[in-house]
């Protein structure tokens, strides 16, 4: 359906049951909450659709003529269900000045609060200041913009659902990724906010760096200089990790790397063509066209769950709970929604596809993805070792994919092909496994659901190591550390029951994990050392599991109540599983069989002694010169 005029331009919304901050191109979400989400839908004039084909077939083009272009390699920050986003650091201006910026493939603009804004949050970094950059221009009102009121300059705005906006004028400056690019900075055109409401004013992130269709997304503007290839992938950490690797421009694709066909001219997303899902080999009883309605198959950068229309979404529920019969169903976390959630599981992320089965992606080409637990579940964050499904009813016809289920994937955006590929990958390794050379890992960040804070860059352990990187060469036996508590009270001791109880919580391990020490008290401080050991089934703590508690542990996540008074970390430790001989992981089994034959022996001695005595009892001695009845013989048989 078009319009009968050019410049006609025309809205539909679609209800969908998530909390998301929605522009015309963007599509985002901020919140933990499950509020409805309104997508705009444009129609396009002819022209424009045109235009469109125009500038697919020129990116063809280019693609062909031009060889093997630079990368940006950048580094992601935080968390998608922690803080609702995941971050990258753009450098603006000449000198540089860095800001935080939400990643999102369904916006096409990027903002940051600029010095001047009237209304603007306190936000990850300084604003940006214009008059400080050397190299910053004003971009001047022309046919191809919105101009102010004074027709001088270019501007924008962005109206979003649940109140929120981002408005002010367009801007001209150098764009820099980061030391780890081969991509020298490019001049780009970005918006400077002098107003943001709602969200986007509380949000900790700066602003937003679009990787949208549309000619002032990043991806779009590097494209048209002929600098990148046109294509990005994206890398987001896995469950408890976080972080992640963001590459604009090409890659060579993993031989693993499965794709589907992404038509450009379906919708203003990213989209694909999933034809069936599998839950345990067997496929849903459903039409392959459901996922087809609405915009069709949407992947998002900026939604955390994945939404499958009413029928599709039953039938996976349905498969799911079937094969999860040994688990116990549970409340979810929040009593306002009725959550999916299952008990019994452990904590351990690298077992839970022992307990919850295989999902798979089937694409229109055949080609399948794998989907391993952590892409369809979330933690309960009220019950350890409890999980909750992270797929809802969609109420429109759409099939929206968020962040949650490309955890631990690459996901390339290959736009020159209109195709997007996916490869099973731990992201928080990408470098070392593209063999991209010079580039150390990317860090994983992990937050606390209580601490919205942007995931810092990694520091260093006390061995030299980057913390998401730990040794390969032995696996974990146990995780020790040390605390200092300053009692408020010098009468008071510490409970180390209720200590131990908080720790277990605040490191999400089991209680049977956590072991006291030792610890040593001068008046009202006290020195603990606790340990973390495996669960009572494993002989080492996996490194998904070891991260997680390092990582928390180092950026101070733990909190206590006021009567253990003020606490420190003094140092932390891990140390390898230690290598028994035969003998001594054998020795118990050797003592106890050795107990058990030798009190079998005895057992049967005693019984053949007792056996022996009755006999002997049994035989009848008659005395000397005693009278002895006859006995009648009987006759010979002839």
């Amino acid at each position: 359906m078009a319009s009968s005029s050019p410049s006609l331009f025309v809205g539909f919304f679609i209800i969908i049951g998530i909390n998301l901050i929605v522009t015309a191109g963007s599509l985002k979400i901020f919140k933990f909450d499950q509020q409805p989400l309104i997508i705009p839908l444009h129609l396009s004039s002819p022209n424009s659709t045109l235009h469109r084909h125009a500038d697919d077939r020129r990116r063809h083009l280019l693609q062909a003529q031009l060889s093997r272009k630079p990368n940006a390699r950048m580094r992601l920050y935080d968390d998608l269900l922690s803080n609702g986003y995941y971050t990258t650091r753009l450098n603006i201006g000449t000198p540089p000045q860095q800001f935080a910026l939400i990643v999102d493939t369904g916006s096409t603009v990027t903002y940051v609060p600029c010095s001047t804004c009237q209304h603007c949050g306190r936000h990850q970094d300084p604003r940006f200041q214009t008059e400080m950059s050397n190299t910053y221009q004003a971009l001047k009102c022309n046919p191809d913009c919105n101009c102010d009121n004074d027709r001088k300059e270019c501007i924008y705005e962005r109206r979003y659902a649940e109140m929120s906006s981002s408005s002010g004028v367009l801007g001209v400056d150098v764009i820099s990724f980061g030391n780890e690019s081969e991509l020298v900075p490019q001049r780009a055109v970005f918006g400077c906010e002098n107003l943001e409401t709602g969200d986007l004013y509380t949000q900790r992130a700066d602003g937003i760096m679009g990787l949208g269709r549309g000619r002032l997304s990043i991806v779009d503007q590097l494209v048209e200089k002929g600098v990148i290839s046109d294509s990005f992938s994206l890398c987001y950490g896995g469950m408890d990790v976080g972080g992640g690797a963001m590459v604009l421009g090409g890659i060579t694709p993993p031989p693993e790397m499965v794709f589907s066909h992404s038509d450009p001219f379906r919708s203003p997303y990213y989209n694909i063509e999933l034809k069936e899902l599998h839950v345990a080999g067997k496929p849903l009883k459903v039409s392959p066209r459901i996922f087809d309605g609405g915009h069709g198959t949407v992947l998002d950068s900026g939604t955390t769950y994945a939404y499958l229309p009413g029928h599709a979404f039953a039938a996976f529920k349905d498969a799911l709970i079937k094969e999860t019969h040994v688990l116990k169903r549970i409340r979810g976390p929040d009593p306002n929604y009725d959550d999916i959630c299952f008990s019994g599981a452990g904590r351990d992320v690298s077992k839970l596809s022992k307990t919850f089965p295989q999902v798979d992606m089937v694409f229109g080409n055949g080609q399948k993805l794998t989907l391993s637990p952590e892409n369809y579940l979330f933690r309960h964050m009220k019950v350890s070792g409890a999980y909750c499904l992270g797929i809802f009813q969609n109420s429109d016809s759409t099939t929206l994919l968020g962040g949650i289920v490309v955890r631990n994937t690459l996901v390339t955006y290959d736009r020159g092909n209109d195709k997007v590929g996916f490869w099973k990958t731990n992201c928080s390794e990408l470098w070392r496994r593209l063999q991209l050379p010079s580039v150390p890992a990317p860090p994983p960040s992990i937050s606390s659901s209580n601490d919205s804070s942007i995931g810092m860059p990694p520091r260093l352990a006390p061995d030299g190591l980057p913390l998401n990187v730990l040794p390969g060469a032995f696996q974990i036996g146990v995780i020790t550390f040390d605390m200092s508590f300053s009692l408020n009270n010098s009468h008071m001791k510490p409970n180390f029951t209720e200590l131990s109880e908080f720790i277990t919580h605040e490191l999400q391990v089991d209680d049977i994990e956590v072991h006291l020490l030792n610890f040593s008290s001068k008046g009202h401080d006290y020195l603990v050392r606790w340990g973390i050991f495996p669960d009572e089934s494993d002989n080492y703590i996996s490194n998904t599991t070891a991260l997680n508690i390092i990582l928390r542990l180092r950026e101070h996540h733990m909190q206590f109540p006021e009567r253990f008074g003020s606490h420190q970390l003094v140092k932390w430790n891990i140390e390898p599983q230690i290598k028994q001989t035969w003998w001594q992981r054998n020795l118990v089994a050797v003592v106890v069989g050795i107990v058990v034959t030798l009190l079998l022996g005895l057992s049967i001695l005693g019984l053949w002694s007792v056996w022996k005595r009755r006999q002997e009892a049994s035989k009848t001695y008659q005395p000397v010169g005693a009278v002895v009845p006859e006995q009648e013989l009987q006759p010979l048989q002839s």
